[in-house]
């Protein structure tokens, strides 16, 4: 969340960034709930300080008659206490509900629009991939070369969800450990993480856990959710801690299984393994100092770059507009990848995406560092897509195809796999 002093200091702007994301968030509810916060606080205070003076006085020797009055005086005190308490304790529940509802600051320089159409093009990589015959989709492919199975997925768990087969599985692998190699060579620490997170973590990270809106599995009774990217995992790792500052930054890599509803995620390219309920993803994690977070999401875009370059995969690099940034992110790059499979005449689709969240995440969770002045602040939070491998293997299918149906593999992939081509065996 924000800091909530500043819903004071700088309503305007927060008002203008709530417009500019397109959120519905009753700003003016929620300011009138601090307020009647801070007076039900301030009388609570009161009514204490009066409770204490009562009972000091208590202590003295005192006439029959005042020792009566002071006893009722001092019931009278404790049931109003009890009264205001009840009252703050709901109006502070409420108001830290909504307070969350408040999205983070957002870049000056990122592009405000409402959807994802009015994200900006910062960059391409190569030339989009086109063929002397006719493309085929991923999903046809690999139904072909039998390495993707959708109906036996179906049959078994639901639609969007599916089988990787024979060379498709060395396939993955060859992926997990190339993006792991190029990961680590940039001094990221490996994880393999945890697939549940408690709700508290989810919601401290910014996901909603719970209504008709989330993407997340909720393992009922429990207070536990299926975790939809390793973010989540990564980032409650220091919840509640003080960092030393000499630690920072922290760079971590996690790998896990990602389990999303994608609710209201049907379209003509969701199809196959671009839109699923759980897939595998390798992803990026920093704790830094607030100077240094601009400079470190550089970084991991152009980890991402490298990965995707060392592919050979044609992208563009996308500066997300406001109205499609998720609440804690304060800037948010995504490398959209050419799948030829797509349409006519293909079309780019995310693959990655990296966001600074600034320290919006890191109050929700409380995670902070000492500062030279022996004062804890909060650390700034940034993520990163370093490969999620089932949109890898779809730009990767699709613009490696052959003529006669076959698949090549990215040099880059060879080593890892054992193989240079996927055919139906």
């Amino acid at each position: 969340m924000i800091d909530l002093r500043e819903l004071r200091t700088r309503t305007d702007e927060i008002r203008k960034n709530i417009e500019n994301r397109f959120m519905n968030v009753d700003l003016d509810t929620i300011l009138a709930d601090q307020e009647r916060r801070s007076a039900l606080m301030q009388e609570t205070e009161a009514l204490r300080a009066k409770r204490n003076e009562n009972a000091q006085k208590m202590k003295a020797k005192l006439d029959p008659q005042t020792r009566v009055a002071l006893i009722e005086e001092g019931k009278a005190i404790k049931d109003k206490l009890a009264e205001i308490e009840a009252e703050y304790a709901e109006i502070d529940r409420k108001f830290m509900e909504e307070a969350r509802t408040i999205p983070n600051y957002t870049h000056p320089d990122a592009p405000i629009g409402k959807e994802d159409k009015d994200s900006l093009a910062i960059r391409f990589f190569g030339e989009p991939t086109r063929f002397p015959f006719k493309a085929k989709d991923h999903v046809q492919l690999g139904e072909e070369l039998d390495i993707l199975d959708f109906d036996n997925g179906a049959k078994v768990a639901g639609q969007k969800f599916y089988y990787i087969k024979n060379k498709g599985v060395i396939l993955q692998m060859a992926l997990e450990r190339y993006a792991m190699d190029i990961v680590m060579k940039h001094g990221f620490t490996p994880f393999i993480t945890p697939d549940i997170a408690k709700e508290e973590i989810l919601g401290g990270i910014g996901f909603n856990p719970r209504g008709a809106e989330s993407n997340i599995y909720t393992i009922e009774g429990t207070g536990t959710c299926l975790v939809g990217t390793a973010e989540i995992t990564l980032g409650g790792y220091y919840s509640g801690e003080i960092i030393p500052k000499d630690r920072l930054p922290i760079r971590m890599t996690g790998l896990s299984h990602c389990f999303r509803r994608e609710a209201g995620g049907a379209g003509q390219y969701s199809k196959g393994l671009y839109r699923v309920h759980q897939f595998s993803k390798l992803e990026m994690f920093i704790y830094c100092l607030p100077e240094d977070s601009d400079r470190y999401h550089q970084e991991i875009l152009s980890i991402e770059e490298e990965i995707f370059q060392g592919l050979g995969l044609p992208y563009r690099v996308v500066d997300t507009a406001t109205g499609d940034l998720g609440a804690p992110a304060y800037r948010k790059f995504d490398i959209e990848a050419w799948m030829p499979g797509r349409g006519d005449d293909g079309e780019y689709g995310e693959v990655t995406s990296t966001s600074n969240c600034t320290d919006y995440q890191a109050r929700s969770l409380n995670i902070r560092y000492r500062d030279d002045d022996g004062k804890p602040k909060f650390v700034h939070m940034l993520n990163g897509t370093a490969v999620a491998l089932s949109r890898a293997i779809v730009a990767i299918i699709e613009n490696y195809q052959n003529e006669d149906g076959s698949v090549s593999i990215p040099p880059a992939l060879v080593p890892y796999c054992g193989f240079d081509r996927i055919t139906r065996e």
